[in-house]
């Protein structure tokens, strides 16, 4: 179903567009998902709505099956790094987050509420994951979620599919960048 308004203090968020994340194998090409994201980000700023860039920098401390026989250890020096294609601006509000979901464990919903957000608009990578996780975050806070399915991927193409047809539309709206794009006016 196709996203129908957004409100005048709607913010972006866009999930893990960084070196460490931006290299996985994904379902969509992630240079697409990154020009996708910068483009909202682009016109998200021309308006003078707040852009929202979060990257990881660590993995929640509790132990996981997916843990078990792999995996772990340090992450490269430059893994947090924002992908360039974003053109982050010194207006934009960087979350640093050490779980799945932007809202836990960090002052982003803090950030929103100050500048009278109440509708945010989210892509990333992964779909099922971090982006998932934060829109879960956003509409427990209360806030309009709208999901710019065609700005995210994920590793599994069944975990986001999953995402984008069974829980985003629980969770808000979803639509392409060009029709957000076109809703911003």
């Amino acid at each position: 179903m196709p996203a129908t308004a957004l409100d005048p203090n709607t913010a972006l968020v866009l999930v893990d567009l960084q070196k460490g994340i931006t290299g996985l194998p994904t379902v969509h090409p992630t240079a697409e998902v990154v020009e996708r994201g910068a483009r909202l980000a682009a016109a998200f700023r021309k308006r003078g709505l707040p852009v929202v860039l979060v990257r990881v920098v660590a993995g929640a401390p509790g132990r996981t099956e997916a843990q078990r026989g792999g995996g772990g250890g340090e992450f490269p020096a430059d893994f947090a790094d924002l992908a360039p294609e974003l053109g982050r601006e010194d207006g934009d509000i960087v979350v640093t987050k050490h779980t799945w979901g932007a809202f836990h464990g960090t002052d982003l919903d803090l950030q929103l509420r100050r500048r009278g957000v109440t509708q945010v608009v989210l892509g990333g990578i992964a779909t099922s994951i971090g982006v998932e996780s934060t829109a879960r975050g956003a509409y427990a806070h209360g806030y309009h979620v709208t999901l710019a399915t065609d700005a995210m991927t994920d590793m599994d193409a069944e975990a986001h599919r999953n995402s984008v047809e069974k829980i985003f539309p629980r969770l808000g709206e979803t639509d392409s960048t060009d029709a957000i794009i076109g809703l911003l006016g």
